[in-house]
């Protein structure tokens, strides 16, 4: 689900957070240091007493959390950056220059979150199924209920005309429904067997979706009709020597290269990172390769004419930098970017240090399965045999004998 280690991008500024701390630099050729840095665990809290209880703004009893960031975004312009944490936090920064504009408290703990297209209105989605818009604009004002979902809500997303709120839950539904009037639904994409682990609308091609599952695809779909275009199996992609290769996984994160056409999948649970590139006209994915890493990947996010960048658990090489080479993707350890950002991680690795990746949350997602069938039968045939071993005594005190043709009879019933 969440993850407290990741990245966010927007132009040349980077955004890396662990724990409840993140830093912003740039990935600019400059000499550009850390340009920011903020701690949840030294951030307001917005709570009330009542009667010596605290209480959040819903008027409910707050259990302290321990301020781990848990999702964070950028607006597109790049103008607000917003994150919330495991202490029921919504924290608004505007980036130029990088300013706190408000905390402010959540129902539910949140599992993802995303700015509206005109920026006005940020869209938080919670483990209780709710979604809640919170104002930009107003960044002190409360946040107003939007829709909910029968179950865990584990993404949403924006069409880019802001017309339509997309939502992903753990019963395997991907919901479409009108922004202006979220009771209102379009349509459902309907089709993956297990939890849906993320969304994401194909920035230059508005009516295209992305999804990933626990049911280890990929899926593109046209989402307004709620058509299914293309599904990648990814099992069928992992090589059988993998030490992976029997294991249930999700994508933990879905990101896009406008310029490549090409979309990089991070899965939860293994070191790869699968790309694909996508056929808008054909409306289909290509699978390319596989990127295979030696540590454990937290994160994973594209930056236009730069290349593909890789969080990772390793302090000497915290970030790796992949760039198309004659139509592959692969490392580029020269990289004066990578180099620069890579220092400013070392000199904060305390940030870093144990945190979690995506790995974190999703094997608990999966549905539990009882078989109570199979182990009604075999404990049935487990009788028989001792009853066809030990036969009840007759009238005259000696066993009785079971005939072959009534055995068989009792066998099948």
């Amino acid at each position: 689900m969440a993850s407290s280690a990741g990245l966010a991008l927007c132009g040349q500024v980077l955004v890396v957070r662990g724990g409840s701390r993140f830093l912003v630099t740039s990935t600019a050729n400059s000499d550009d240091d850390v340009l920011f840095t903020y701690d949840c665990s030294t951030a307001e809290r917005s709570h009330k007493r009542i009667k010596g209880e605290i209480t959040g703004e819903d008027g409910q009893p707050v259990d302290k959390g321990n301020d781990t960031i848990l999702a964070s975004t950028f607006a597109q312009s790049g103008r607000y950056f917003a994150l919330t944490d495991d202490s029921k936090r919504l924290i608004l920064f505007r980036t130029k220059p990088w300013q706190c504009l408000s905390v402010r408290t959540v129902v539910r703990r949140c599992t993802a979150l995303t700015f509206t297209a005109s920026e006005e209105k940020l869209l938080v989605a919670d483990k209780s199924g709710d979604v809640y818009s919170f104002s930009v604009l107003e960044p002190q004002e409360c946040g107003k209920l939007e829709l909910g979902h029968l179950s865990m809500l584990l993404d949403v997303a924006v069409s880019p005309d802001d017309r339509y709120v997309l939502t992903a839950d753990r019963d395997e539904k991907i919901r479409v429904s009108w922004a202006a009037a979220p009771h209102s639904i379009e349509s459902f994409c309907l089709g993956h067997a297990e939890f849906v682990s993320r969304i994401f609308v194909v920035p230059d091609h508005p009516e295209l979706l992305l999804s990933s599952s626990g049911d280890c695809t990929l899926r593109l779909w046209e989402y307004r009709s709620g058509r299914e275009l293309h599904c990648c199996h990814l099992t069928s992609l992992q090589e059988p020597a993998e030490p992976w290769g029997d294991k249930r996984f999700a994508a933990s994160r879905i990101t896009y290269c406008s310029q490549e056409s090409c979309v990089a999948l991070l899965c939860d649970c293994i070191p790869v990172v699968y790309i694909f590139q996508l056929d808008a006209h054909r409306q289909q994915l290509g699978y390319r390769q596989q990127l295979a890493f030696q540590h454990r990947v937290w994160d994973i996010v594209f930056e236009e004419g730069q290349g593909l960048w890789v969080l990772q658990d390793c302090r000497e090489a915290p970030l790796v930098l992949c760039r198309p080479v004659d139509g592959r993707w692969q490392a580029d350890p020269e990289s004066a970017a990578l180099r620069k950002v890579s220092a400013h991680l070392q000199g904060n690795w305390a940030m870093l240090e144990g945190a979690a990746g995506g790995d974190v949350g999703f094997s608990g997602l999966y549905k539990a399965t009882f078989d109570n069938v199979t182990a009604y039968l075999r404990k049935k045939e487990e009788r028989l045999q001792k009853r066809r071993q030990n036969p009840p005594p007759g009238p005259n005190g000696q066993a009785k004998k079971m005939k072959s043709g009534e055995a068989s009879l009792r066998c099948s019933s």
